[in-house]
């Protein structure tokens, strides 16, 4: 017998608890976005300070009650805190935003 895929819905997405794969909360989905000229979904989660990022689909584990994302390597989580850089505009923190291969910053909302 084939496996089937269930469908997910950006209604149904919208507003989900995004959790990491440690349990913890990280935001709610608040839309679902797609790139033009690129493959691919990501979801733009809230956090409860109002801060937003952008979670792409490949991160995600599992859809059920929550949004749960894949475990983060041990070594790319190393990466990422040498990596910390700051926005040459606000001095606020970027993020590297994998599947561009670029740095942004939610404080300004742009790549820099």
């Amino acid at each position: 017998m084939a496996e089937q895929k269930e469908t997910v819905t950006r209604d149904k997405l919208v507003g989900m608890q995004v959790i990491d794969a440690q349990g913890h909360v990280l935001g709610a989905v608040k839309d679902v976005a797609f790139t033009v000229g690129k493959v691919g979904v990501s979801l733009c989660v809230e956090n409860k300070k109002g801060e937003s990022r952008n979670i792409t689909w490949e991160e995600v584990q599992a859809v059920g009650d929550f949004v749960v994302l894949k475990p983060v390597t041990q070594v790319a989580a190393q990466a990422e805190q040498k990596a910390q850089q700051t926005c040459p505009t606000c001095k606020g923190p970027l993020s590297f935003i994998q599947q561009y291969q670029r740095w942004y910053c939610y404080k300004c909302q742009k790549y820099v």
